[in-house]
């Protein structure tokens, strides 16, 4: 496992808090003060952790710029009092730049279900037949 250093600490606690606005906001029906704050947020720890560079380079690759416009533009789209508009273009955006890591996400989450306590957990989920 890799160490962080103290900044990408601070990264990874603002992308956190980032998740958690934009996900409070669309709880509380696309609220667009708290999506523009969490859009903030998120950006700013992704490229504390992996740095401006990296940050770059990834979202401004050749082949990625069509997710980039999308992405950028919901968070300016947000960021203008749209909100609904504004995450749908988000959400079109991150969907077509991470195109590529979903795959291994997924795997990841495969790995799950060989751990003791979730892997019970998932079985049970399974079986049951009805949905209550």
């Amino acid at each position: 496992m890799a160490s962080l250093s103290e900044f990408q600490k601070i990264g990874v606690g603002l992308v956190g808090f980032g998740l958690f606005f934009i996900f409070f906001g669309v709880l509380l029906y696309f609220d667009s003060v708290l999506l523009a704050f969490g859009n903030l947020l998120f950006l700013s720890g992704l490229a504390i952790i992996i740095g401006l560079r990296r940050t770059f380079s990834c979202f401004f690759q050749k082949e990625k710029l069509k997710g980039t416009s999308f992405f950028l533009g919901g968070i300016l789209i947000v960021l203008l009092r749209w909100p609904l508009l504004g995450m749908l273009l988000e959400t079109y955006g991150f969907i077509t730049l991470f195109r590529n890591f979903f795959p291994v996400d997924f795997g990841f989450l495969g790995v799950w279900g060989n751990i003791p306590l979730l892997g019970k957990l998932f079985q049970k989920l399974g079986d049951t037949s009805s949905l209550v």
